[in-house]
Order: C-alpha cells, then sequence, then structure tokens
C-alpha cells in the first residue's frame, strides 16, 4: 500500500477501510491502495478531503473526510460527472417523453389524475430512456461501430471519460432506478401492485428493460439485425401513449393506438435519420433498414414515416374529438415541413442538424396534441 500524510491518516477507522480494500486486491499483492487529498498539495488540516483508491476497482472508491478526529465515509463514484451525463444523451430525452405527455395528456382529458401518479409515471420513462442510451453506447463500443469512422458525437466511453466497468455499473444502478419508479408507479395509480392489472404492468415493465439494454447489447442484439424499427415503434409510441392512457385512467382505451401510432413512426423517424447519418460507419458491422434499402430509398421511408404519423393523428382528431382545439398541433406543421427538407438536402455527418429538429418537433406535436384534447 502507499500512504501520503500517513501519519495524519492513520487512525484505527482508515485501516479497517484500506485493509478492506486490500483483500479484494489479494490475488494481486502487487497492486497499491492509494490515498490522495483532494485537493493535492495541501496540508492536511480540519475538514480536508481525501479519496481512497483502488485500482482496477473503480467502484470501489469513495472520498471521506475528517471533522472532529471522526473518519465520515461517503460513498464516490470516480467517474466524471460530465462524462455520466454525455452518456445519459439528454437530447434524446424529449423524445422519450413525447408518447407518455401524450397519453397523460389523453388520460387527463377524461379522469382526474393524482399528480404523484404523474411524476412517477414521467421518471419512469425517463429511468427507461437511460438506460437505453447507456446499454447502446456500451454495446456499440464493445461491437466496434463507435469506431474512428463514426459520424455522431462522442460520448463517455469513445470520449474517455468512462471505462467500460464503470458504464456496466452505471447500467445496473439504472435498471435497478427503473424497478423501483415503475414499480411505484403502479403501487401509486393501482394501489398494489397485485391485481391483475399490475402484474401485466409489470410484465411489460420487464419487458421494456429488456427492450432498453438489447438494442446494441448482448449475445444478439436486435438492433443489428434490422429490427429496431420495430421495438422503437413499439416502445416509443404504442407502450407510451396506450401504457400511459391506462396506467393514469386505470382504464384501457383502445382507439388510444392511433395517436400511439403516430408518435411510433416520428419515432422511428428519428432512428432512421440516426442510421442514415451513421451509414457508412455501420457498414459491415450492423444491418439496419438505410443499409438494406440505400440512401435514395431510406430518405423516401423517412417520408413516408413523418407523413403516415401525421395522416394517423389528423384520422383520430377527426373521428375521435371536436372542436378546433384538438387541431392545436398543426402549428408544428412547418417544423415538419423544414425537417424533411433537410433530409433530402444532406447526407452523413450534415443529417445531424436533422435528429434534434425531429425530436424537438415530436414533443411539441404530442404536447400541443394532449392540450388540445384537454381545452376541446
Amino acid at each position: 500500500m502507499v500512504f501520503k500524510k500517513s501519519g495524519y491518516l492513520c487512525n484505527r477507522k482508515c485501516k479497517w477501510y484500506l485493509d478492506r480494500a486490500a483483500r479484494y486486491r489479494s490475488a494481486k499483492p502487487s497492486t497499491a491502495v492509494r490515498v490522495r487529498q483532494v485537493p493535492p498539495n495541501e496540508e492536511p488540516a480540519y475538514g480536508s478531503v481525501f479519496c481512497l483508491e483502488v485500482p482496477g476497482l473503480p467502484f470501489f472508491n469513495f472520498q471521506f473526510s475528517i471533522f472532529n478526529s471522526q473518519l465520515i465515509v461517503s460513498y464516490l463514484c470516480t467517474m466524471t460527472s460530465k462524462a455520466v451525463i454525455r452518456s445519459m444523451r439528454l437530447r434524446t430525452l424529449p423524445l422519450s417523453t413525447a408518447g407518455i405527455v401524450l397519453g397523460i395528456m389523453l388520460a387527463c382529458a377524461e379522469h382526474q389524475v393524482a399528480w404523484y401518479v404523474i411524476l412517477l409515471t414521467i421518471l419512469t420513462t425517463v429511468s427507461l430512456q437511460i438506460l437505453s442510451n447507456m446499454s447502446n453506447e456500451l454495446g456499440d463500443w464493445l461491437s466496434g461501430v463507435d469506431g474512428q469512422g463514426r459520424e455522431g458525437p462522442k460520448y463517455g466511453i469513445e470520449g474517455g471519460g468512462l471505462t467500460e466497468d464503470e458504464m456496466r455499473s452505471c447500467i445496473r444502478i439504472m435498471v435497478l432506478v427503473c424497478c423501483i419508479f415503475g414499480l411505484g408507479m403502479i403501487r401509486a395509480s393501482f394501489g398494489t401492485i397485485f391485481r391483475i392489472e399490475s402484474e401485466i404492468l409489470v410484465v411489460l415493465g420487464a419487458a421494456a428493460i429488456w427492450a432498453a439494454m438489447h438494442y446494441t447489447l448482448g449475445n444478439k442484439p436486435y438492433g443489428y439485425r434490422g429490427l429496431g424499427d420495430i421495438f422503437v415503434f413499439i416502445f416509443f409510441g404504442i407502450v407510451p401513449v396506450t401504457g400511459g392512457f391506462f396506467v393514469c385512467a386505470q382504464a384501457l382505451e383502445l382507439t388510444t393506438l392511433i395517436p400511439g401510432a403516430a408518435i411510433g413512426l416520428f419515432s422511428v423517424g428519428v432512428l432512421n435519420v440516426n442510421n442514415m447519418r451513421d451509414m457508412k460507419s455501420d457498414a459491415g458491422t450492423r444491418v439496419t433498414v438505410p443499409l438494406k434499402l440505400g440512401e435514395h430509398r431510406a430518405k423516401i421511408y423517412h417520408t413516408v414515416l413523418i407523413t403516415g404519423g401525421w395522416v394517423l393523428m389528423i384520422l383520430y382528431t377527426i373521428l375521435f374529438t371536436r372542436g378546433w382545439q384538438s387541431y392545436l398541433y398543426i402549428i408544428t406543421l412547418p417544423l415538419y415541413v423544414k425537417h424533411l427538407s433537410g433530409i433530402w438536402k444532406h447526407s452523413g455527418r450534415d443529417l445531424d442538424p436533422m435528429l434534434p429538429m425531429l425530436v424537438i418537433s415530436t414533443f411539441i406535436f404530442a404536447l400541443l396534441a394532449g392540450t388540445g384534447y384537454i381545452l376541446q
């Protein structure tokens, strides 16, 4: 072991933690457990903060400080917060919440919904999206897709801020967070997790966690076999809209499948733009719809997705709503027109701005649609 300022640190509690850490590394006696002061090069004083580091075991690292001669220990992951936030890909969150927001607002238009049910439903959705983003990053990194030829932005692992083990630990934590929020959502809505409706939602939640993790991760990731579009349509469209309505209203309304399908088509469009942008780096490492169709036909496919989403939403509005307020979402039409124009004008890396444009447009679309249904 290597001790810095050991005369100040060597008390019984500190030795106990150091010995405990050393036992984890007993198979490699040459590995040192280090103690460093934060910030460095300062004389230890009352309240000084130190970091105990175990090489090769990053999630055992923690910080401690000394107050009143007591060693106060707090768990600390050595991952940088910026790298973790990059891996969360926060710019994708509006898309993941678009469907659930629309489902919640459809329920609020017809039923009284408790605020805590709404909050837990949104937190569950956001947690699943972050889990999906982190799992996708690790899967792409392990498969070699995120290499030098990648057109998109660099995240935690590729940017050097996170290791593979740290990302795996993040994924485990997010699975736990998803379970906590998901079960809390079911308990808040139905009062118990032992009703048949609750058990159905538990199964659906387990399927959502599996789908979030196995897009690019696992032995046979479905995202590498050209099946991503189907799963995105289901878990970004049908499930959040119809499922969100079911959780908030405690009733199943099959007509919500139509707006769910509309949001699902827009969400598949986001995936399609991403895959069109990455066609060069994806070639030879995975199978995507744009690689199967070719760039020109992939753009035709994209136009069909966006147009289909609009047709379904207008159809739902005509058949099942009343009043001009229900058509508020038409305000977003120019955004979609501009998006499609950009898709046909650009290729490769130049398509990247089209991603956030479609994400934000879909979120505003869902928000205005839900607002209109409540006001009608």
